[in-house]
Parts: C-alpha cells; structure tokens; sequence
C-alpha cells in the first residue's frame, strides 16, 4: 500500500523533501515529485515522528513484522534519513503518538500510558507528567522550551513547566502546528485551519484542506502541508487559506 493512516510529517534539511510516516511504514516525496516512494522495504509502523536534523530522524511506534522486537518501540533513531532505525530508549515501555525537538529537547505524547514525557538529553532520561485529559496532539512554543500547547479530546490546553501543571485555553480541538510565537495553527476534525495570534485565545478561520485531516506540519509562519486519511499530501503557502495537492496514493 501507498502512503495511507498517516501518523506525522516531516521535512528533511539535507535535501527538502517530505517524510511521511503511516501505519504500513515511511514513505518520501522530493521537492519536484508527484507521488511518495517507500523508503527501503520497511513496513514498520512510525507513530511519533519527528526531524531533528539532515537525514536525523527520531520516531516511536510498532516493529515490522520481520523485527524480533517488542511491539512497542519506545524511542528509536534513524541517522540515514530513515533507511535504518535503532532503540534508543524505553523499548517495550512506551508507545509515542507524537514527538516535537527543539534542540536537546524531546516532548513526546506516550499513548499507551497517558503521559507527556520529556526529555532535556534527546531521549536518553525521561520524566513524566500528567495531562488533563487524553492528547490528540502536542507542540512546543518556539520562543519557550518549557512551555507546552496540547490538543485534548475536548479542549486545548497550555503548560508554562513542561507539562506539571495545565490551563484549558479554549474548548475544541485538532492538530496543531506553531513555526512562531504568534502563528499558532489547528487543523479541526472537518478539515478546517484556524490561526491564532495570541497562543489560542481568539482564532481566524483561513481554509480548508478538502478532506479528513491525518497529519499537520508547519515549516515556515505560512508554509504547510497536511496528510488527509486517503493518503493524498496537501501544501499551502499561503498559511491554510489555499492548498494545493502534492501527492496521491
């Protein structure tokens, strides 16, 4: 199968091309292509991923079927821009559903066990806190490591300590996306993208992306791109208001 049951988006730096982790394995779109190609012939589920640098890739999930390894991966590494995967922490423990880098620091979202885990030595220590409710997704603010955006099942949330203690922001909720201080995006459950300017008070419908979200990634204040659940890859420069189709399955 093609790219379908997107988990998360991610762009490499050492070439400019879009990663795209799914239930059924990592796929690659380049800059000039109009269809992803599976990396390797790997089939390992990526659930948390994430671009740490050029061909750095950190990630979670389930092995493939042809690993002798736990069903839960923890956290694991690709230095080969995902051609290879190694553990690197909490194997068999955690099963991340969402992971953000900023520098030395690793936030995860451990579905299996309800907790936002960070990490200040990329993923080799772990603390653990408990949010609100259930996540469907996590950023962190570009301006402020410590401070934490999560989208619950209800309701968005915000934590000023690494996720010890919660605020409730606003009621709804959806994928998340923050390149700037004052540029925070969601993608709602419709395929609508709202922008907020001041961390989630007050919001600006923009656009649609013209089918049921799976994925959102932000690499500049306007530019993104989003995953639909038919696999097809979706790009905006605009900031949401326009969006135009990259790939399909």
């Amino acid at each position: 199968p093609g790219p379908v049951h997107v988990h998360a988006l991610g762009v490499n730096p050492a070439d400019g091309s879009l990663f795209i982790a799914t239930h059924t394995g990592l796929f690659r779109l380049d800059r000039d292509a109009g269809r992803a190609e599976r990396v390797g012939d790997r089939y390992q589920d990526t659930m948390g991923f994430t671009v740490a640098g050029p061909d750095h890739f950190l990630g979670s999930g389930h092995p493939d079927i042809r690993d002798e390894l736990p069903p839960l991966l923890g956290l694991i590494e690709s230095r080969d821009a995902g051609k290879t995967w190694t553990p690197i922490s909490l194997l068999g423990e955690v099963d991340f559903h969402a992971l953000r880098v900023r520098g030395r620091l690793l936030v995860g979202y451990d579905a299996t066990g309800a907790r936002v885990m960070t990490s200040n030595d990329r993923g080799r220590s772990w603390r653990s806190a408990r949010p609100p409710e259930p996540l469907v997704d996590l950023a962190v603010a570009p301006h402020s490591a410590r401070r934490l955006l999560a989208a619950g099942e209800s309701a968005l949330f915000s934590s000023p300590d690494d996720g010890r203690t919660w605020k409730r922001v606003e009621e709804g909720t959806g994928l998340l996306a923050l390149p700037r201080a004052d540029r925070l995006y969601l993608l709602d459950g419709g395929g609508q993208v709202w922008l907020s300017r001041d961390g989630g008070r007050r919001w600006q419908n923009r656009g649609r992306i013209g089918g049921r979200p799976a994925a959102l990634l932000a690499t500049g204040s306007e530019n993104l791109f989003a995953a639909t659940h038919a696999g097809e890859i979706r790009q905006s420069n605009d900031g949401g208001v326009s969006w135009t189709t990259r790939s399909r399955q």
